[in-house]
């Protein structure tokens, strides 16, 4: 028997944007779904909830943030600050020809859909976040906060603060450090008891990637996928992907009025029992009652690392499927 397949192949789109253009991967049709990915990833980290969520019906759409892959790149550091990227994300959905989304985001990703759906809750009528739970604007200023989690070493958000540093890092190797950072940070790769936590780097000089684990290429990454990655990179540089750690005081400005603030919407979470930016952020999740009010669901999977969309695909889709089924009037 032949049915129609709303989960035709992916298209590639360019839209224009705040950030000059987006590049974009669309599949299936309904209600929109914005998948935004995290560092150092691109719209290939949800090569697999795509087609999952076209065959639900729903028209999912994976971007490029701006700095990554086939997006602009601006040229100023200020640019990656959260209004911008906010700003790109009511533009797209605007340029799609729609009213309204539901947005999913994956790391950093995750901070962007919320401060879009805490920004503007007149589009985003619901927010998932993977990997890196909500916490409101407010509080210390970030990198204050980060300079005091490394004791005698360098917390890596702090050794990304500095323009060109991390780039000389990871530039000539651009395919073997990704290798690292993603095995360093996946369920079956990461380093074990008593490792040399990946986070960290020697104040004294040192790199990341001295702490990377040794060989191994997590079971999630084929070396075609790592080829895409690396080749994105290779050709675009790290600096647009950095400068989002490089905003994070801007942001801390920027967002002070919302100091607090909850998200209202149906919201869902989503992290890895493995993944230190769950452990490390277990007071953020305690808090959700107060500011997630609209939680319908919390998963931490058993076993998991940071990459959680890639390790547990068929999981995390069953998840998001459930999740925006609910969410139909």
């Amino acid at each position: 028997m032949h049915h129609p397949a709303p989960s035709a192949d992916p298209r590639h789109r360019t839209i224009e944007a705040p950030a000059g253009r987006l590049h974009l991967v669309e599949q299936g049709t309904g209600p929109l779904v914005l998948l935004v990915h995290g560092f150092p990833e691109s719209w290939y980290s949800w090569r697999r909830q795509l087609p999952a969520l076209a065959a639900a019906g729903y028209r999912a759409v994976a971007l490029d943030v701006r700095g990554y892959g086939r997006s602009s790149k601006p040229a100023a550091g200020d640019a990656y600050r959260m209004l911008d990227l906010v700003a790109d994300n009511v533009a797209l959905v605007r340029a799609l020809g729609e009213e309204r989304a539901v947005i999913v985001g994956h790391d950093w990703g995750a901070n962007i859909a919320a401060g879009s759906a805490l920004l503007h809750p007149e589009v985003f009528r619901a927010v998932a976040l993977l990997s890196v739970p909500y916490a409101p604007p407010g509080g210390p200023r970030p990198t204050d906060v980060f300079a005091g989690m490394g004791g005698d070493q360098e917390f890596y958000v702090s050794y990304f603060q500095e323009p060109g540093r991390a780039e000389a890092e990871i530039e000539p190797d651009v395919r073997g450090w990704l290798a690292g950072f993603y095995a360093a940070l996946s369920a079956d790769t990461m380093p074990g008891e008593g490792a040399p936590d990946p986070h960290f780097v020697a104040r004294a000089g040192g790199r990341l990637r001295d702490r990377f684990p040794a060989g191994g290429r997590p079971a999630w990454l084929t070396e075609d996928d790592l080829d895409v990655y690396a080749g994105e990179f290779e050709r675009t540089g790290l600096t647009g992907a950095l400068n989002r750690y490089r905003n994070m005081d801007r942001d801390w400005a920027d967002l002070a009025d919302h100091a607090g603030a909850p998200i209202e919407q149906p919201s869902l979470f989503l992290g890895g029992a493995l993944d230190a930016s769950t452990t490390w952020m277990a007071d953020a999740i305690a808090a959700y009652p107060t500011t997630l009010p609209g939680l319908v669901s919390s998963h931490i999977l058993d076993g998991c690392g940071h990459w959680i969309q890639q390790e547990r695909p068929e999981e995390v889709n069953h998840i998001l499927t459930t999740w925006l089924a609910s969410l139909r009037d």
